[in-house]
Order: structure tokens, then C-alpha cells, then sequence
């Protein structure tokens, strides 16, 4: 199988350029406020009109009121939602989009328990436990996940080119997702740690 590669955070023309020319299958916009990857709906109309045929535009949102949601994907064509808060699954799925679920790991999280809770959910993504919301860069310990999951996993958290090939090998998730691991600064992506992130997925796969 092949494992599906999501670049987060975006913020720059260049930055999309380089995540779809290097090969990504999903892009991340980050609709929350208190982030420094955060981006405003002008700024990610813009964005989303350069994504080309088959690579999936994600709206990332945390604790967002519904309002807010729909004010945005009213603007913007994104084609995947993904939650990071405390939302329940009524919440996920009242915008007619596919989702993803955020899911926080740490020792005694039971993610078999968490994705019951979300039925509708296209994915789960499992990011590290933090306070506040986000991974913050940091990896969790892979061997809390479930062995031969039935849904979908998005592996997160901590991931950048010098981990992401045995984080793959070991989980064997259905995608990843990077964001600070791919940047030379908070928010602005690096070209080369793009292409080198994806060349250590396609490592793992044997490709």
C-alpha cells in the first residue's frame, strides 16, 4: 500500500507549489486562530485556487462555533474537514464535508474507544497528548496504537525526514501528516525538507 502524505500549516504560494510539485496527496489549512500557521479566508481562497486536480484541500478548525465553519467553506472549496477539539461527532458532520478526527495518544488512551465515538469519521488522525491543542512537535509512543485497526490512521505528531521512514515501517498507518517537521521557520515550509519527508515515506513503502 501506499502511504498517503498530508503537508499542514501552509501559508505561502511557494509553500503549495512545492508540496504538490514534490508530490503531497493532501494539503492543511489551519483555521484557528492562535496558531502560527493560522490563515484568514482571503488568504486561503488564494491558496486553495492553486491546488490542482487530485490533491485534497483539508480545513483544519479547533473548537470552532458552527458559524465559523461555514463562514468559511462557504468561501473556500476545501474537501475534508479536520477537528481538532473537543467536538463530538454531531458537530463533525453538519457541514456535508468528509472529516477527519483529531485523537490526543498517551499511556491509557484507547483509540478503539475514541473512533466509536466518531462513526462518520473518514479518518482518524493520532497526534501527541500536549497542553492545548496540537502535537507541538512532538512524537508519541507509536506502540500504543492498536495493531490491525480497522479504519483508516493518520500518523502525526513530532514526524520530520529523519523519523518519518521508520515511524511508516512501524505503523504501518494509512497516511501521515507533517507540518513543523517540513519548516525552516514557524509557518514557512522548506522545499528540500518537503522532498526529503516524502522520499522517506516512499522509502518505507519500497517504492
Amino acid at each position: 500500500m501506499r502511504t498517503r502524505i498530508k503537508i499542514c500549516g501552509l501559508t505561502r504560494p511557494q509553500d503549495v507549489h512545492d508540496a504538490v510539485s514534490a508530490g503531497a496527496d493532501a494539503l492543511g489549512f489551519v483555521f484557528y486562530a492562535p496558531s502560527p500557521r493560522a490563515i484568514d479566508i482571503d488568504q486561503a481562497r488564494e491558496l486553495v485556487a492553486m491546488v490542482p486536480p487530485f490533491v485534497t484541500t483539508v480545513g483544519l478548525f479547533v473548537n470552532e462555533s458552527v458559524e465559523g465553519v461555514r463562514r468559511v467553506i462557504d468561501e473556500v472549496p476545501l474537501g475534508m474537514l479536520q477537528f481538532h477539539g473537543d467536538e463530538d461527532a454531531g458537530f463533525c458532520e453538519a457541514f456535508g464535508r468528509p472529516w477527519l478526527k483529531a485523537a490526543r495518544v498517551r499511556a491509557g488512551f484507547d483509540l478503539v474507544d475514541y473512533a466509536a465515538r466518531y462513526p462518520g469519521a473518514s479518518g482518524l488522525l493520532t497526534d501527541a497528548w500536549v497542553e492545548g491543542f496540537g502535537g507541538g512537535g512532538e512524537v508519541f509512543d507509536w506502540s500504543l496504537l492498536p495493531r490491525d485497526f480497522s479504519r483508516p490512521v493518520i500518523l502525526a505528531g513530532g514526524l520530520d525526514p529523519s523519523n518519518v521512514c521508520e515511524a511508516v515501517r512501524r505503523v504501518r498507518p494509512w497516511g501521515v501528516d507533517v507540518s513543523s517537521g517540513v519548516e525552516s521557520a514557524r509557518g514557512i515550509k522548506d522545499a528540500a525538507l518537503i522532498k526529503a519527508f516524502i522520499a522517506g515515506v516512499r522509502e518505507a513503502d519500497g517504492r
